[in-house]
């Protein structure tokens, strides 16, 4: 099988999709300013105001109440950060959030239990879905913040949102969602999640990197992390950056409109992945839930066999994937994610995320069915642990 390159790490980052790149292109001749007065700042102003309806409308917003960032880690901050002078006023102190969130609402939370907030770390159960009676026990009346991705970024599982959220609610606390992954690939509503604050991020919906959203519920505290100029209400300072925004804006509004074609096709390809490498691979587990996931979404665990070297076998045959989040990369530690859902260290350590995309093919999974097999059979061969 001659070699090509199959990329399956979609979820680490999407590619600029060609409509994308050619209206980023021609905005950079609207160069003024969009604070400025004068015509062509206006027209810089209109352009972002736009961009800012059409991310809005993917998660069933209302414009004003999308701000634009620099990405998720910065949303995500803001929220936390928000939550520490809302405590620091006295009231609430509580946070409530799951072992399993991205490195930057974790580290987030840990900060905020440095500065000495209660924070509650939910487990989840080895589907990777939050423990509902746990959280319920965890709500009362010190609750300030809760805080849980509506999808993982690893292994895919979804989340129940409006349960979550209604939780939530009914104990007066803040709800907040990291829904960077769940955007674009799975309907994303704030009030049927009765969220209050949420994340999304440009460069998941085949946008521009350095880019990213926060929505705020009306009434919300907002306590801004960069402060500055008058930009976003006096929410977050800073020159916008027109042609990052108006890419986010297009890459939204393309991806509202494709998402029931995405789902299916994505989803299709998945288990065509799982059902091939379960046929021809003895001895393996897929983590995550078997229905609430993400259409595009595996994360196979392959006993007798370590993630790196899989990853770098697979990489010499042109097969691009990733051992868990982008984020981790260069970390020895295992998946915190798989180790919260009660995988021993050894098979997560020997756990490989695939994340398909709107560019892949059946022949990309087949290609991948051809290839992995033989590398984990060569890699098993070498192991002094036995498959």
């Amino acid at each position: 099988m001659d070699k090509r390159t199959v990329y399956m790490d979609y979820n680490a980052t999407t590619p600029l999709r060609a409509e994308v790149k050619e209206a980023m292109k021609a905005d950079l001749d609207v160069y003024a300013n969009a604070s400025s007065m004068h015509e062509l700042g206006r027209l810089a102003r209109a352009r972002v105001e736009e961009a800012r309806a059409d991310v809005a409308s993917i998660i069933g917003a209302g414009s004003d109440d999308v701000i634009f960032t620099s990405g998720g880690s910065e949303s995500n901050n803001t929220v936390f950060a928000t939550m520490f002078h809302r405590g620091r006023r006295g009231g609430r102190t509580g946070v409530v959030t799951t072992k399993i969130e991205h490195p930057c609402v974790l580290n987030a939370a840990r900060w905020l239990e440095d500065e000495g907030f209660p924070v509650r770390f939910l487990d989840v159960d080895n589907t990777g879905r939050v423990d509902m009676d746990q959280l319920a026990r965890a709500l009362g009346p010190d609750t300030l913040l809760v805080s849980v991705m509506a999808a993982n970024n690893e292994i895919g599982t979804i989340q129940d949102m409006e349960a979550i959220g209604a939780l939530a609610k009914k104990a007066g606390a803040y709800f907040h969602t990291d829904a960077t992954q769940a955007v674009g690939k799975i309907p994303v509503d704030v009030d049927r999640w009765q969220a209050d604050y949420l994340t999304l991020s440009c460069h998941k919906l085949y946008g521009p990197k350095g880019v990213g959203g926060l929505f705020i519920r009306k009434g919300a505290p907002i306590e801004p992390l960069i402060r500055g100029g008058h930009q976003e209400h006096g929410h977050r300072a800073g020159t916008y950056n027109n042609p990052g925004i108006l890419g986010f804006g297009l890459a939204a509004r393309l991806a509202k409109s494709e998402l029931d074609d995405y789902e299916a096709k994505t989803r299709a390809l998945r288990n065509r992945l799982r059902d091939g490498l379960l046929s021809a691979i003895p001895k393996i587990r897929i983590n995550g839930h078997p229905d609430f996931v993400l259409p595009n979404t595996l994360n196979v665990s392959f006993p007798g066999a370590e993630g790196e070297a899989i990853l770098l076998y697979m990489d010499l045959a042109g097969i691009e994937v990733s051992t868990g989040s982008a984020c981790a990369s260069g970390s020895l530690d295992p998946s915190h994610v798989l180790l919260a859902t009660g995988l021993g260290p050894e098979l997560a350590h020997g756990s490989i995320r695939f994340s398909l995309g709107r560019d892949s093919t059946e022949d990309d999974v087949d290609y991948v069915l051809g290839h992995l097999p033989g590398i984990i059979a060569r890699l098993r061969a070498m192991s002094t642990v036995d498959a």
